[in-house]
């Protein structure tokens, strides 16, 4: 078995002593977890010790995990209890788990971004389980006076088959508050997991398919107001003047007001990113009367910077495209006479337009304000960073605020930003009241923070044996550099030079599900696909040829590279597998393919389109992936079937432009996301098992899906596509 060490200091580690209802509570870093109602678990102790964050047992066996990481519908509520239960050695039917409030002094990366959660816990998830179960066995150990490695733990029943002595979890549990804390537990071997790896539904279901108030705009509070905010209708304008008077008349209307989001002083976080200063604030009694203020307000607008277009941004990041950096961000080689000698030589340039996030709960937070305290509560995938910026615009010790998280109905990197919950802080402070701030879906879809557009030149080198020789990539984003210059096939090229650029602009950008690689990928593999039929190879065995280079003999130092071409390749031998590929269409269809690593995990896919009618429909992608260990694999399923549907609807039908610095697209009436029938008919997930500690899930699936489809739209209709959406170059899947 593994060693872990336990301590980790006073606030990260706690013990209990015996508490007035019986019963152990261990506080610890890094616990998450979920809630299944109290009438799923019989028998609840009358009494529980009410901490922030713990793993309590009650006098009865049943365990209570609470749970410190926004849930925001990647199922960690479900999941990161899961790790703890598991090396607890408890039913799973006996866990409750309640979400936790913010609370930096115990808790550590309390966020959701970058699929990280379960990757960033897992040591610490495990520690904490078997650390309380290796207190129980000590307290029966002393109890029945027998040596505690002759002890079993299994479904919350501690047994020693010598002396026929069994107890309970909750019979041992207030010796156990009495015991030492262990300096180093032994973990369990991953063969002796008995939750972990099996299908466990998600605990908040039942409460969310029958309307319980789990979502921050659920929020209900006595007293409470709603507040809607008013901003500048393009990019690059600012706030002048207003009719406020009139509005103020209208009926259930308390106030209207500019508000400065930020002051001059205010120590901002990463996550303010994206921001607008200069507001105006609608307070009534309802949305309904908020939303008709809005429509009669008239407020006056100055410009202070350039009001930009579409077609002058795509304009200006072709300019960057036909320029060369000072410093290369990854030089191997010559590529210069590399290209000199080539016999071939394949160039393509693709591109991305903004993207909004459109969660379908709309931005909004809950915020009491007074001189004494704050209390907050909504939808935010960064509270930590929320509550430092809270902090300083509010002139308030952290100590004395207080946010509480409530479940996300949907994120994607939107709710990374938390600049709503800033600007419910300021209209609560100016009203001396408690209110709940509510974007409308045009305030969201227009506000900014979009996924930055992006372009990327490739050019490719074959010699007369079709081999690869010379790679040169380009790219830029709006904001963004978005290159990953040490990603394959950095490593497997002898030639290789990648250079990347940023085009500074008003529109504001932030990260959007899988950053950068939601665009790079797809057109990676677009253009690998493109280089393979070039050189006369069938698209996965030039792949293979590639990884089999970097495996056997990589350019350069292979430390420098990013990802692990043996893992890489078995993803895509994998799908290749579960798909007979074996390079020709399949029954009247069109077969695309792409393999693709991040967040720390590999992904390689085939799709299927059907051509039996004009638009071709997608029929079937299968998808293999090696993200580690797998612990709710009907949840990983949910994971990597969304970010298929999502990458398939966002580079078909999705875009945002501009005009004078005005998005066009305010609502769902002409901003286009796929529709159930455009989604895959059927989708076959496979997971590597090799017992390697968990990796990412939540965005992995994403980018190479585009790309997988990109491919089979080429083989079913002759046209290649080189920018998003593809309905802009038509056909699509229909």
């Amino acid at each position: 078995m593994t060693l872990i060490k336990t301590t980790y200091n006073r606030r990260s580690f706690l013990k209990s002593s015996t508490l007035a209802g019986g019963g152990m509570i261990l506080g610890f870093s890094w616990l998450a977890s979920c809630k299944p109602s109290p009438e799923q678990v019989s028998n609840i102790p009358k009494e529980w010790f009410d901490i922030n964050a713990f793993l309590k047992i009650g006098d009865n066996g049943t365990v209570t995990i609470m749970s410190p990481n926004p849930e925001i519908g990647q199922n960690v509520k479900t999941s990161m209890p899961m790790i703890v239960a598991d090396e607890l050695g408890v039913d799973w039917k006996n866990v409750i788990v309640e979400q936790a409030p913010l609370n930096t002094d115990i808790f550590q990366r309390q966020l959701a971004g970058g699929s990280q959660s379960i990757r960033a816990g897992w040591s610490g998830l495990r520690m904490a389980g078997a650390t309380a179960r290796h207190m129980l066995v000590a307290a029966a150990a002393d109890t029945w006076q027998v040596n505690a490695s002759e002890i079993t733990v299994d479904n919350g029943v501690i047994s020693h088959a010598t002396s026929n002595n069994s107890a309970g979890f909750g019979d041992m549990a207030s010796k156990a508050a009495t015991m030492s804390i262990p300096e180093e537990v032994q973990l369990k071997e991953t063969a002796d997991f008995s939750i972990i790896g099996t299908d466990k539904r998600n605990v908040d279901g039942p409460n969310i398919v029958t309307g319980k108030p789990l979502f921050g705009i659920d929020i209900q509070e006595e007293g409470m107001m709603i507040a809607m905010i008013v901003h500048p209708p393009a990019f690059g304008l600012t706030y002048k003047s207003m009719n406020a008077n009139a509005i103020k008349s209208m009926p259930g209307i308390k106030d209207v007001f500019p508000i400065d989001v930020y002051k001059d002083d205010t120590e901002r976080q990463w996550s303010d990113a994206g921001s607008i200063d200069k507001l105006v604030a609608i307070v009534g009694e309802s949305t309904w009367q908020c939303m008709q203020a809005k429509k009669a307000l008239n407020v006056e607008w100055e410009e202070t910077s350039a009001l930009e277009s579409t077609k002058g941004h795509d304009e200006a990041l072709t300019k960057l495209m036909n320029t060369s950096s000072k410093e290369p961000a990854r030089k191997d080689g010559n590529v210069a006479s590399a290209f000199k000698k080539a016999n071939q030589i394949i160039e393509r340039t693709y591109s991305a337009p903004f993207l909004a996030h459109n969660t379908m709960e709309p931005m909004n937070f809950y915020a009491d304000v007074t001189a004494e305290r704050a209390l907050f509560n909504g939808p935010i995938q960064t509270p930590e960073f929320l509550e430092k910026t809270l902090a300083s615009r509010l002139g308030m010790p952290v100590e004395k605020i207080d946010i509480k998280m409530s479940r996300m109905g949907g994120g994607f990197g939107r709710r990374l930003y938390g600049t709503f919950g800033v600007e419910a802080a300021v209209i609560s402070q100016h009203m001396q009241a408690p209110i709940k701030l509510v974007y409308t879906r045009e305030d969201d879809m227009t506000q900014g923070t979009y996924r930055p557009t992006y372009k990327v030149k490739y050019k490719a080198g074959l010699d007369k044996e079709g081999n690869l020789i010379a790679w040169h990539v380009k790219g830029a984003g709006s904001n963004d550099d978005l290159l990953f210059e040490n990603r394959f096939p950095a490593g497997a090229v002898d030639n290789y030079l990648a250079e990347k650029f940023s085009l500074e602009t008003n529109v504001t950008t932030g990260a959007w599900r899988a950053p950068r690689s939601n665009f790079v990928a797809g057109a990676e593999q677009a253009f690998l696909d493109e280089v393979a039929e070039a050189a006369g190879k069938d698209p996965i065995e030039f792949r293979l040829e590639l990884f089999d280079r970097a495996i056997k003999n990589p350019v350069g130092n292979p430390e420098k590279n990013d990802y692990d071409p043996v893992r890489y390749a078995g993803v895509l031998k994998l799908v290749r597998d579960k798909a007979d590929w074996d390079g020709s269409q399949k029954n009247g269809t069109a077969r695309g393919v792409s393999a693709y690593y991040c967040h720390n995990s590999y992904v390689a896919q085939v799709l299927d389109l059907n051509n039996d009618s004009k638009s071709p429909k997608v029929d079937k992608v299968w998808c293999a992936v090696d993200c580690g260990i797998v612990i709710n694999p009907m949840a990983a399923k949910n994971q990597i079937e969304g970010g298929i549907i999502d990458g398939i609807g966002h580079a078909t039908y999705s875009e945002m432009t501009f005009k004078d610095g005005q998005p066009q697209h305010k609502n769902f009436d002409t901003y286009r996301l796929i529709r159930h029938k455009e989604a895959p008919k059927k989708i076959e997930t496979y997971f590597v098992d090799n017992g390697i500690d968990p990796t990412g899930l939540g965005e992995p699936s994403l980018p190479p899906i585009i790309g997988a489809l990109a491919n089979a739209l080429y083989k079913s209709t002759g046209q290649r596509h080189y920018k998003q959406p593809f309905i802009t170059e038509k056909p699509v899947i229909g």
